[in-house]
């Protein structure tokens, strides 16, 4: 890294959107990603819509039991 940097010509906020989405990456064990894409394929399903269907149902329980 430099000593110095020249931000004279910077711009701030240049890329900033108020209204843009974030799509956090989620890293799975192998041994998990694995055992979802299987039973994504024998579902006829996205491997994304199988874990969100697992997740809505698992926050469904933990409502639940509140």
């Amino acid at each position: 890294m430099k000593s110095e940097y020249d931000f004279s010509k910077g711009e701030r906020g240049k890329f900033f959107r108020e209204r843009a989405r974030l799509n956090l990456p989620v890293y799975l064990d192998q041994e998990i990603q694995t055992y979802l894409q299987e039973r994504a394929r024998s579902k006829g399903v996205e491997i994304n819509q199988l874990v969100n269907e697992m997740l809505k149902q698992d926050i469904k329980l933990i409502e639940a039991v509140k």
